[in-house]
């Protein structure tokens, strides 16, 4: 159940600090009529943009902008809305921001416009939490995925999938409730159709959430080997310009060197790190400490291996041993222009990309072996913004979907079916904040900014 809807009326600069053509300052709820007066001299027409002198405690001019006024409930987080565009140096923001909370209106907390839009019935957590995606966004194929889920697309497609849900959940209560029937509603093949449907469009949602969850998270790649492997050149070579210092001499990177880079679309945090040997000094020590920190909380290990030191399989794979043992690990053979050979991928375990970081052979079958590693295809059409709390929301219920089958085939234990379908039901309403609790609601708008 949402919340009813508040009593106070907030205040926040939506748009960034510093200076700029623009300020905005945005005030929403009750009392917006009645400090629109003391601030303007009058109500504004209700979504007319007028030019406007504001004015400060003593009826002095603090500015002169545009006053927008949107009226409940056609406004963007259906309550009284008032815009104020102003002038956009820092000071003058600050004393229109202050004198509107001196009106009686209270600076917001971070995602509060949004979280009231939601509140308000607006628009649903898949959209508001794309607005923030949106703003986040690192790609123009991000963006883009942010703008279908904002639009909507998102929660279409799981309320498509809760009412296949609902229509299975009332065949199967409907043979609970009516047991005296001589027809056998568990056996028809038109329930058992209706529970494959949902299974596969709750694939399908996963496949296109999946991609949207890539384009917004990407995935964080270590670069680790012995000193001298190439593992600032690799860096240097996947970011596209001289990020890391490059020499021959042993250990020249020390801390954790980061870039963020896309390929196709799909972002990648890439961490160079020191030269995994016995230290030679105490800088070098903590280097490596830290290196082995970044490990394991890494998506992937690209480990690198110089092809002129001809270490043998045997001897590479007891390298690898030391690394952490959940993540996994992919070989990168470097330095192969040295030795005459042409580039390679060898799909084994661990998979092996033999390439040359220094003239860039071989790069395009690390990057394609990079987005096998966790399936993404690219931005396609049906892609949507996703975040890591919707997959899991769609896993349980694609298990709980899956187990109704089970049961209906197996067992024909109608109790157990409804309950399936309920749970699933369940999981997917937590999606679009049917179902939500203040918990959640709190940590999600936490993370918006200021004035959104």
């Amino acid at each position: 159940m949402k919340a009813p809807q508040s009593s106070d009326t907030i205040a926040a600069v939506a748009t960034p600090p510093g200076r700029g053509g623009v300020s905005i300052v945005r005030l929403s709820g009750p009392a917006v009529p009645q400090i629109a007066p003391q601030l303007l001299g009058h109500l504004p027409a209700p979504r007319f943009a007028a030019l406007r002198t504001f004015l400060g405690e003593d009826a002095t001019p603090l500015d002169s902008g545009i006053a927008l006024y949107f009226p409940a409930p056609a406004s963007f987080t259906g309550e009284d809305v008032l815009e104020l565009h102003a002038h956009g140096g820092p000071i003058i923001t600050d004393l229109l921001l202050a004198r509107v909370l001196g009106l009686g209106a209270r600076l917001a907390r971070p995602g509060e416009f949004s979280r009231r839009a939601f509140l308000n019935d607006k628009l649903d957590l898949t959209q508001a939490e794309a607005i923030a995606d949106l703003i986040d966004s690192g790609s123009v194929e991000a963006a883009r995925a942010a703008l279908r889920s904002m639009q909507g697309e998102f929660s279409d497609a799981v309320r498509s999938l809760t009412e296949a849900v609902i229509e299975a959940r009332m065949h199967v209560e409907a043979a609970i409730d009516f047991p005296e029937e001589e027809i056998d509603f568990l056996a028809d093949t038109q329930l058992h159709a209706r529970v494959h449907n949902a299974i596969t469009l709750c694939t399908q949602i996963i496949a296109n959430a999946r991609q949207g969850a890539l384009l917004r998270e990407g995935m964080t790649i270590v670069i680790a080997g012995k000193p001298n492997a190439g593992k600032s050149s690799l860096l240097n070579r996947l970011a596209g310009y001289s990020a890391a210092i490059v020499t021959d001499i042993p250990g020249t990177t020390r801390d954790i060197l980061r870039e963020r880079i896309h390929i196709d679309g799909m972002p990648l945090h890439i961490l160079d790190t020191a030269g995994l040997r016995e230290e030679t000094d105490v800088v070098e020590a903590e280097g490596i400490r830290r290196a082995r920190d970044e490990m394991q909380k890494a998506d992937r290990i690209l480990y690198v291996v110089d092809a002129t030191a001809g270490a043998s399989v045997q001897a590479i794979e007891a390298e690898i041993c030391s690394l952490p043992s959940r993540v996994p690990v992919s070989i990168v053979i470097n330095k192969i222009d040295l030795i005459g050979v042409n580039s390679r991928y060898e799909q084994s375990s661990p998979p092996r990309i033999e390439l040359s970081a220094t003239s860039g052979e071989g790069m395009d079958l690390l990057r394609q072996h990079l987005k096998e590693c966790v399936g993404f295809q690219g931005a396609e059409a049906g892609t949507l913004s996703a975040r890591r709390r919707h997959l899991d929301a769609l896993a349980q219920a694609d298990r709980h979907l899956s187990e109704a089958a089970h049961q209906l085939k197996e067992r024909r234990a109608g109790e157990l079916v409804a309950e399936e379908l309920r749970q699933a039901q369940r999981a997917l309403n937590e999606i679009t904040g049917e179902f939500t609790s203040d918990d959640l609601l709190g940590r999600i708008f936490s993370s918006f900014c200021i004035g959104k």
